[in-house]
């Protein structure tokens, strides 16, 4: 093995859980072309959010070293809904929604990404197969082995419904690295089986085995479960920067040694408090995602005015009430904040809108429009929007 070989093998596995089988990317290295690296994102969610960059900055360390990324955008497989640490099945997307949050995560994941050394592929184009084909592909598995991962295992134990179309996720997935004759596939430890399943899949094809790479997986906001968008425990990567800043403030402490580490490459600074620690954090994430500097400077200084003065914020957007004498909260918050009118209802009925610093009752979703003019409403802990009187032209 090459000195530079072996140098770029230790760079690369810095902070991986698992590399296997152990040695082969050293000896991929060794043959000095570029290696096919893959990553493959079933577009469930419209939003990447900092979960996602821990693969996708992984990513990016391989490119910065001459080799090819292929973001597979899962067109086809979030049809299936990936069962990977599921307890049910997930419920079945509709086409135009899985489109539509496809063409945002290519956007997306070149905030990260080098859009020169990444090539964008849908797995429709190749999952779009004949019977034949699938039967082909069904032949390259067992039952027995589809039952052995942890999630079927756990699922058929309890006598919980696992259908067929789950079972062929993993070999689809398998197959994806077939068409694109993946060297490398990157993954959170909860693809281990899949990404050793799609080396099999791949022999079975005539393809050289794949180099297979899990990472840790981010906590989310709430420090307990992984981040998720279906969760709520996310930070968006396009999200506003004071939506950045404050949602990274919320972490509860134990996790900051985590996201620093997998989000900066470094550890804490031992020398300052918890609190400051976090403030840097947040400055960090929000200038590298928001915008820069300045506006994790405006960021922080919007935080501070809200949760350390307990005042609104001097600039906020306006919001045009709708024509008429009574105005439906659930369609006024989905119109303005962007929220779907079943999540607005649950807010509401949460407590989690205020009216001029006051919480809305979670039993009115009707109110008087003239009790709404020039009032600040108030969308969790950082999104608000002065209301002015409908436009009478519009």
């Amino acid at each position: 093995m090459t000195d530079r070989s072996a140098s770029d093998a230790e760079f690369l596995l810095r902070d991986v859980e698992r590399a296997l089988p152990e040695g082969e990317l050293e000896r991929k290295l060794e043959e000095g072309r570029p290696l096919r690296v893959k990553l493959g994102l079933d577009p469930t969610a419209p939003d990447i959010h900092l979960g996602h960059t821990v693969v996708l900055r992984k990513l990016r360390e391989f490119q910065d070293r001459g080799h090819v990324v292929i973001l597979i955008v899962g067109d086809y497989t979030a049809r299936v809904g990936d069962p990977s640490g599921r307890s049910a099945e997930r419920p079945q997307l509709d086409p135009a929604e899985i489109d539509h949050n496809a063409e945002t995560y290519q956007r997306q994941a070149f905030a990260v990404l080098d859009p020169e050394r990444t090539e964008v592929r849908r797995n429709g184009e190749w999952l779009d197969m004949p019977a034949e084909e699938l039967f082909r592909l069904a032949r390259t598995a067992t039952v027995a082995q589809l039952l052995e991962r942890d999630d079927f295992a756990g699922r058929f134990a309890e006598g919980s419904p696992i259908s067929v179309l789950e079972l062929l996720y993993p070999l689809l997935q398998g197959y994806d690295s077939v068409a694109i004759r993946a060297d490398v596939e990157l993954g959170g430890t909860d693809q281990l089986f899949n990404l050793l399943l799609a080396r099999q899949v791949q022999q079975a094809y005539g393809v050289a085995p794949q180099v297979a790479i899990t990472m840790p997986i981010l906590p989310g906001t709430d420090g307990v479960r992984r981040m998720s968008k279906s969760e709520g425990n996310y930070v968006g990567v396009t999200e506003p920067p004071e939506e950045i800043f404050g949602k990274v403030m919320s972490i509860p402490d134990e996790v900051m040694p985590a996201y620093y580490r997998l989000l900066l490459d470094r550890e804490m600074e031992g020398d300052m408090s918890a609190v400051e620690s976090k403030r840097a954090l947040a400055r960090e994430l929000t200038a590298r995602y928001g915008g820069g500097e300045a506006a994790a400077h405006d960021a922080e200084g919007h935080f501070d005015r809200l949760h350390v003065q307990h005042a609104p914020p001097e600039e906020m957007e306006e919001a045009r009430l709708p024509e008429g004498e009574v105005v439906h909260l659930p369609q006024l918050l989905a119109d303005e904040f962007g929220l779907s009118r079943s999540e607005a209802r649950r807010l509401l009925t949460q407590g989690g809108v205020r009216l001029d610093g006051e919480p809305l009752p979670g039993s009115e979703f009707d109110i008087a429009a003239d009790k709404l003019v020039d009032r600040v409403i108030q969308v969790g802990r950082r999104r608000f929007k002065r209301l002015r009187a409908a436009d009478a032209r519009g």
